[in-house]
């Protein structure tokens, strides 16, 4: 750290990328905060914790910490179910999680998800997301569960759009489109020049000011002056209901997810520089420490966040220098300005949450997923329709046990294709997919009708693996057939990379048969 310091060009990039990250933190950690459920202070907790303390500690340099829209949903379900003075115990339960699989090197296997789950999860979370906070755009609460918010979409915008007598709702809807408009066309128009100016950042200050100067009897976030004033401190009370069951589920769904959107997304900010990869177990332990403090202090969890983490690389940061002063940079703001974070309107932040929710929900991930077939889209689906039914952790290992069933299927399924042309006498044997003893029957009955003296071309283009009782039963048929006449045509050396799992593997550990059959 103190080179990067001395070095004045780098301490120059980091300096600028800070402002920029910092910028972008600041309406997210707010915005996050009410579409979680929980005071806006919380959220800025955990926004300076990632800077300040993970970002001191991270395995991923260049990753920015804070509070996660796809946290937001657990956190408002247990909220609903436990009493946000369990948020902090709960929290800290996560964090313990997450040290422990940070300390016994666990940190690669919560990357090992498949892709239409991760896709599917973040969509789920973005439909989640816009309907609730639908709702709560134009001063309304949210209606409960994702269904019940999606149906109730109608309503809302009816309420935007014709006044009823003595509410606002019309007018903070007008702030709320107001936030939507100005954030699509600020990222399409912006001027070159003001490139590094993100798109919420001004969507926030117009409405804030637009809201400000007509004076509208809407409702404005709350921040206390002193921050920690607004932290909820476990008890002894709290603290004593951890080792409930349904506690520890909820943190054990929480560390996980948050794990994995960590690590994802660390993997994310590795492709977009080339500087020092990420040590995912540290970054896992350094989670588990920010989880630690912001659970003492009754935050939000946080994880790892993709839109601050894609800002502070395309800023041009090189260390991880950003990350901590952008931290520093709330702590600043929010001590020194807290009275001008109390005139933005809540109807701001949910119209930033509405268009978060929505880009989400990426079509282009359901293309990318399509040219694999129509089985991963079928996981995709049934998992955000689990997810928006039900709930996050209930939708989410929908789609992971259909993905086992999937593997399982792949792993023991079988094509084995038999033509037989008797007018040329050749018979062509195509096999597919994985041939292992449990295809054996179906192997050895194909190969019985094959007349006698015909030549058999064996096609093996789409064979993912052979065990060994089926290649025993190909060369026990050439071996006894060639007496009768018949001839096998087959690449041996390619079937045996088959059966090792590799080309290199080939003609290793050949048995007797298979040199004998060349």
């Amino acid at each position: 750290m103190t080179k990067q310091f001395m070095n004045k060009d780098l301490f120059a990039r980091d300096f600028l990328a800070s402002i920029v990250v910092f910028l972008v933190a600041l309406p997210l950690c707010m915005g996050i905060s009410i579409a979680s459920g929980v005071p806006p202070a919380l959220g800025l907790i955990t926004g300076i914790v990632g800077g300040l303390v993970v970002g001191f500690l991270a395995g991923s340099p260049l990753q920015v910490s804070g509070p996660a829209a796809g946290l937001a949903v657990i956190v408002w379900e247990l909220i609903q179910t436990h009493g946000i003075e369990m948020l902090g115990p709960i929290v800290l339960a996560a964090g313990l999680m997450q040290l422990l699989a940070g300390s016994l090197k666990w940190g690669q296997y919560f990357r090992a998800v498949a892709p239409p789950v991760i896709y599917a999860m973040l969509a789920g979370i973005g439909v989640l997301i816009f309907a609730a906070q639908f709702h709560v755009m134009v001063d309304d609460s949210p209606k409960g569960s994702g269904i019940q918010n999606l149906i109730s979409i109608p309503q809302s915008i009816y309420k935007g759009i014709v006044p009823g007598e003595g509410t606002t709702h019309h007018l903070a809807a007008v702030i709320g489109l107001m936030t939507i408009g100005s954030i699509i066309l600020w990222t399409k128009f912006r001027p070159s020049k003001l490139a590094f100016v993100p798109p919420t950042l001004v969507a926030v200050v117009l409405a804030t000011l637009v809201a400000f100067l007509v004076e509208f009897p809407i409702k404005y976030i709350d921040v206390p002056s002193n921050l920690l004033a607004g932290a909820i401190w476990p008890t002894t009370a709290t603290l004593g209901r951890m080792f409930d069951l349904s506690i520890l589920g909820t943190a054990l769904a929480m560390a996980v997810i948050a794990s994995a959107e960590t690590l994802l997304c660390a993997t994310a900010v590795d492709r977009m520089h080339t500087g020092p990869r990420t040590d995912f177990d540290r970054e896992l332990r350094a989670q588990g420490i920010g989880n630690l403090i912001c659970g003492a202090f009754g935050a939000l969890p946080m994880t790892g966040v993709i839109v601050r983490s894609s800002a502070n690389v395309q800023a041009g940061a090189r260390t991880r220098l950003s990350a901590i002063l952008h931290g520093a940079w709330l702590l600043a703001f929010v001590i020194a300005l807290a009275g001008v974070l109390r005139m933005v309107p809540t109807a701001c932040l949910a119209a930033l949450l509405v268009y978060t929710g929505y880009k989400l929900v990426n079509v282009d991930n359901i293309r990318e997923l399509a040219k694999y077939g129509r089985v991963p889209i079928g996981i995709y689906f049934a998992t955000l329709i689990g997810i928006v039914a039900t709930d996050l952790l209930t939708g989410v290992l929908i789609g992971v046990g259909l993905s086992v069933v999937r593997l399982i299927y792949s792993l023991t399924h079988a094509e084995i294709l038999l033509e037989i042309d008797p007018t040329r006498n050749r018979a062509e044997l195509n096999l597919e997919g994985s041939v292992t003893f449990l295809a054996l029957p179906r192997l050895a009955a194909q190969l019985d009708t094959i007349p006698a003296g015909s030549e058999l071309h064996v096609h093996i283009l789409k064979l993912q693996h052979i065990d060994h009782a089926c290649m025993d039963a190909l060369y026990a048929w050439q071996k006894q057939h060639e007496k009768l006449g018949s001839k096998m045509f087959m690449e041996w050396d390619d079937l045996m990379a088959k059966h090792h799992g590799s080309r290199g593997e080939a003609g290793r550990e050949q048995p007797a048969t298979a040199q004998s059959a060349r």
